[in-house]
């Protein structure tokens, strides 16, 4: 049902109890249902890596440092803080305990450091592709719904494509299985292109599959930058998430390196809806004030759009 007759049809559904006198017996959740955001806010750990780096906040603390000081309760993890336990089920259940008891979701695993699945050599690809199984097996223990990959390799955009193609099909096959997304975000390199990281993704064709569009990674080369409204527009029809990448902001609280009313104007005519991930890299503002301005501005924009 589309949104415009859901609310009619709530609406007529109101009248209608109120009239009979039994408008307490309509559940609770379908009138909830009509003032659902089309984006959720979650906090990509990246933007606390300085405190993670400085020893000042660990892996497990994360999830209820974001409950309790920024109010956000759905959470996306950088592989390299998990200090090589991810397959440490002790560690894991920790994790996941945590979680639970602060009422926070476990969404999404950003991965670094374990080979690139754009690699021209078979061996050295199918090995990156291998060290990613633990982390889809790490990903649906802890309940996410999605591993984040990169797409990268040495060669010409076409070589990296068909070798990217081949690695992240193989490596979705796997995520399949085991109902985990894998996406790729713009991250550097071929990636950072918009329209080449959408190719990529038609032609492996599988619906766990996908892409994480990130507002402030579109740049190619050092002398090339993918447009980055553009690219946000090229990756959303394979977005499982988007990744609100901010900077600085100006008195008025908004971003002053990305129009973030372009960018989302460009996500509503999409039609898109999902979870929109704040990811501060700054360094004007703290890292917790910048996520908190960051937040501020994604209320903003969801209030423009109620």
């Amino acid at each position: 049902m589309e949104a415009k007759n859901r609310r009619a049809f709530i609406k007529d559904l109101g009248m209608l109890t109120a009239a009979a006198g039994i408008s307490s017996l309509v559940p609770f959740d379908l009138y909830a249902s009509a003032k659902k955001e089309f984006f959720s806010i979650s906090l990509a750990q990246w933007s606390l890596h300085k405190t993670l780096q400085a020893g000042k906040l660990t892996n497990l603390d994360f999830p209820v440092k974001a409950k309790k000081d920024f109010g956000i309760d759905i959470v996306e993890y950088v592989s390299p803080f998990f200090q090589k336990k991810e397959t440490d089920s002790a560690y894991l259940k920790e994790l996941l305990d945590r979680t639970k008891s602060e009422g926070v979701k476990n969404n999404l695993i950003m991965i670094d450091g374990e080979g690139q699945l754009g690699d021209l050599n078979e061996t050295a690809r199918l090995k990156a592709v291998e060290n990613h199984y633990k982390w889809i097996d790490a990903a649906k223990i802890l309940g996410c719904k999605t591993i984040r990959v990169n797409a990268g390799g040495r060669g010409t955009e076409e070589e990296v494509k068909a070798a990217a193609v081949d690695g992240l099909g193989k490596l979705s096959e796997y995520g399949r299985k085991n109902k985990i997304n894998v996406i790729v975000e713009n991250h550097g390199g071929y990636s950072s292109d918009g329209n080449w990281l959408s190719s990529v993704i038609k032609q492996v064709n599988n619906p766990y599959c996908g892409t994480l569009p990130d507002f402030g990674n579109f740049k190619v080369s050092a002398t090339r930058e993918y447009d980055k409204y553009q690219g946000v527009k090229d990756l959303l029809p394979f977005a499982k998430g988007i990744s609100a990448k901010s900077y600085d902001f100006n008195d008025q609280g908004n971003e002053t390196t990305i129009d973030y009313d372009r960018m989302f104007k460009i996500i509503k005519e999409d039609k898109w809806s999902g979870i929109v991930g704040i990811e501060y890299e700054g360094s004007k503002f703290s890292e917790d004030e910048g996520i908190r301005k960051t937040k501020e501005l994604l209320l903003k924009i969801q209030q423009q759009y109620k």
